[in-house]
């Protein structure tokens, strides 16, 4: 798999005179944590390069209404645009437009359905999905081991059905209960909360309500992990007695686990993110070349670790 060291674009957008650029940005929706963060480092990145602007709209989790931002982007004739997918089925489309006009795109944070068949001048920078459920669940794999559990319930809470993270966080817990040492862990219940904190309250309300007995709580992202905690909490639950998980290491998510109510997350860099896919749009827009796959390391956060974290997200 292609990785690219981000110093690298880096550099070659300083090598030689700097190139004065409009960069079309389309955020999925900017009322989400995560992309809020990337928005702002992206935005923040952009500020410290000379005679760079960008251009962000809001596709408020609108496929149409996200379409129709990068037309109005190859119509206004930006230099380079960047995605971050409001449906990643819905990529392919995308890339055509940006292709038959020449402009060049980059996909960030979410995986577009195309991403093996990019077309010349695309470029896709993330973190690699496999490991942020698989951190994740191995961790709760791990603290349940720690507890002496020979046999364990666990209730697995799914990002929007429609992104490629919440399908491959949800594989990747299925993957890491197949292996010997974490086989004891059976999903009890699995059900979508849209990457949602109060939609993560309500569903594990209807769990309780229903009776469900679970050992632990495996998010695809803090939100709904932060919302499972406070239905837990509303409901009577000792936190002690439940191991809750989530992706993401948001500000709310560090508090979380400081207070001891959330027992691990996955640290993905929103800011780094957010500036890699700037860097690769410029390059791309200047000529140079990008690799095709952008890969920021994904981080387990414990509380353990959980200082080293402040404020990065």
């Amino acid at each position: 798999m292609k990785k690219l060291v981000l110093a690298t674009v880096i550099a070659s957008l300083m090598s030689g005179s700097a190139m004065a650029a409009t960069v079309g940005v389309s955020m999925a929706a900017f009322d989400d944590n995560f992309l809020t963060v990337l928005r702002n480092g992206m935005g923040d990145y952009a500020k410290t390069l000379p005679d760079v602007e960008l251009q962000v709209e809001d596709a408020q989790n609108d496929v149409s209404k996200q379409m129709s931002q990068i037309q109005n982007f190859i119509a206004s004739g930006v230099d380079a645009i960047i995605v971050n997918a409001v449906d990643t089925d819905a990529t392919a489309a995308m890339s055509t437009l940006a292709s038959d006009a020449g402009i060049p795109l980059v996909y960030v944070n979410r995986q577009p359905v195309n991403l093996d068949t990019l077309p010349a001048k695309q470029a896709f920078v993330a973190s690699n999905e496999v490991d942020s459920g698989t951190l994740e669940t191995k961790e709760v794999c791990r603290l349940l081991t720690e507890a002496g559990k020979t046999e364990a319930n666990i209730v697995v809470m799914m990002g929007e059905l429609s992104n490629q993270a919440a399908r491959q966080r949800t594989q990747d817990v299925h993957d890491v209960i197949a292996t010997p040492e974490c086989s004891f862990m059976k999903i009890a219940e699995e059900q979508t909360a849209n990457w949602s904190r109060q939609q993560g309250a309500d569903l594990m309300t209807n769990w309780m309500s229903a009776g469900l007995k679970f050992d632990a709580v495996v998010a695809n992202n803090d939100e709904m992990a932060i919302g499972a905690i406070q239905a837990l909490k509303a409901g009577g639950i000792d936190m002690k007695d439940v191991i809750v998980a989530g992706v993401d290491a948001t500000a709310d998510a560090l508090a979380a686990l400081q207070a001891g109510d959330l027992d691990a997350t996955v640290f993905q860099n929103a800011a780094g993110q957010g500036k890699g896919a700037l860097d690769a749009a410029l390059a791309l827009a200047k000529g140079d070349a990008v690799e095709t796959k952008v890969f920021v390391p994904f981080e387990l956060v414990t509380p353990a670790n959980v200082a080293e974290y402040a404020g990065k997200n």
